[in-house]
């Protein structure tokens, strides 16, 4: 099986659940692999930052449908707390 590498962002790198579902589709990957290193890192981070186990498992798959509807960052989300300018 072929190991399907995609982008990391810029603190954090891709959980494995995240990189299972963005891995799943290769529209998905491109669509992914388009973002800004700090836009990958900020829905990296939004993914990580629940709490809940369903509240997570709903993050990674708006992710993938979010990222397909042109969305660049996490709607209605303060951002990281990692970056800078917060």
């Amino acid at each position: 099986m072929t190991k399907k590498e995609i982008s990391s962002g810029v603190v954090h790198k891709v959980p494995v659940d995240l990189r299972r579902a963005i891995t799943s589709s290769s529209t998905v990957i491109k669509a992914w692999d388009s973002l800004t290193p700090l836009g990958r890192n900020e829905w990296i981070c939004w993914v990580t930052s629940v709490k809940k186990k369903e509240t997570r498992e709903n993050h990674i798959g708006r992710v993938c449908a979010e990222i397909l509807e042109g969305k660049r960052r996490p709607c209605c989300w303060a951002g990281c707390p990692h970056r800078g300018d917060n």
